[in-house]
């Protein structure tokens, strides 16, 4: 994106600063890439938020303010409010996620923990005109939840956030700097977020330029092309990855069996962001997880094949983007001593798939649109 935009304007650029994942680069002049830590943040990302937000203060009522924001944005930005610090927020962040919460919960709870999300970075660029270009990795594309929604209004509130802590039971475990603020906020003591309305918002736009739908209509398309009959069954996937999968391949066995909504050869389609609640100490994402569920589910099955991967090229703290597999998978694992079973209740799904050969490696894809999910069910007849 940022690349792009010089491409465009060239020297009318004054100055840029943009936080990037590692190895998400380009070849940019007038702009400064940050390499910053996700999906936990760092102190990389600390700095480059505040070097965002020094740079947005420092606009004039005559300037354009361009924001480019893209899913992970918001782990790449912490920008924690004193007292709490990037260790609370790393806390935080990693007791959110090993308990499953969504995006929108994650993002409730970073906002009202930070300097520049929840509409706060069009606060500190304020009177300047504001255009922020978003690509979202959020269900339905909320711009108050893309990259925790810097240049939106926020309708989460202190009390929301709050909440989401108790309901994962996480207020006794979070850091205290953080579970003090959100109860202090949740009293009327400290100042809310901007919310809709507010004037800071009149010189503000933002433009969602890349989304989910793109990916899935690609997919769709590509398996045309293939000889293959597309079926979209969500652009909205969400829920426990492993019974998500388990409902996948359900749908896959109905066309295989001629009772589904299409005759095979066909290409079951998802897009969407599924979850998943840690447990064990094995190593993975929610696509290779989903992946595995999908290979147990089903075990001796042919003519099916499964692809789960993120199209950012990272599936968790790992270096794959997911995996694929099919009925004979669970079969190879055992045959090299591996239980698929224990391996899924331990969350350690990236050894099997390493084992197996099967892990989707891309590299960075230099963008991020949620994840995709493919079922191929039978083969053309070309």
């Amino acid at each position: 994106m940022a690349a792009a935009v010089e491409d465009a304007w060239g020297e009318r650029i004054a100055a840029g600063v943009v936080a990037v994942k590692d190895g998400y680069l380009a070849s940019t002049r007038r702009i400064r890439l940050i390499e910053a830590g996700h999906p936990v943040p760092d102190e990389r990302g600390e700095a480059a938020a505040k070097e965002i937000r020094a740079l947005a203060e420092s606009a004039t009522a005559e300037d354009l303010v361009l924001v480019l924001v893209s899913g992970g944005g918001s782990a790449l930005t912490p920008a924690p409010v004193p007292p709490i610090t990037l260790g609370d927020k790393q806390a935080m962040t990693q007791l959110l996620l090993a308990a499953g919460a969504t995006i929108n919960q994650l993002n409730a709870v970073r906002k009202h923990c930070s300097l520049l999300k929840g509409g706060q970075l069009a606060l500190a660029a304020a009177p300047a005109r504001v255009e922020a270009l978003l690509l979202s990795d959020v269900i339905g594309d909320p711009l108050d939840v893309i990259a925790s929604g810097p240049t939106t209004p926020d309708v989460s509130t202190f009390a929301e956030a709050l909440a989401i802590l108790d309901r994962f039971g996480l207020r006794e475990q979070s850091p205290r700097t953080i579970v003090e603020r959100l109860e202090r906020g949740a009293r009327g003591e400290i100042r809310e977020t901007p919310k809709p309305g507010d004037p800071i918002f009149t010189r503000v736009r933002n433009t969602v330029i890349g989304n989910n739908v793109l990916v899935v209509e690609a997919a769709a398309a590509r398996a045309r092309a293939l000889g293959l009959n597309p079926h979209v069954l969500t652009r909205a996937l969400e829920g426990e990855a492993r019974d998500v999968a388990g409902r996948f391949v359900e749908m896959a066995h109905e066309i295989k069996a001629g009772r589904g909504p299409i005759a095979a050869p066909a290409c079951l389609i998802a897009g969407g962001e599924t979850t998943v609640t840690v447990k064990g100490k094995g190593q993975g994402g929610r696509c290779q997880e989903f992946a595995l569920a999908a290979a147990l589910a089903m075990d001796g099955m042919g003519d099916v094949v499964v692809l789960a991967a993120g199209t950012d090229g990272t599936d968790g703290p790992t270096d794959a983007a997911g995996a694929i597999a099919d009925g004979q998978s669970a079969a190879r694992a055992r045959a090299q001593g591996l239980d698929p079973a224990t391996r899924l209740a331990e969350n350690d799904s990236y050894s099997i798939f390493a084992s197996l050969g099967d892990l989707v490696v891309t590299g960075p894809t230099n963008t991020n649109l949620l994840d995709l999910y493919v079922a191929v069910v039978g083969s053309p007849s070309h």
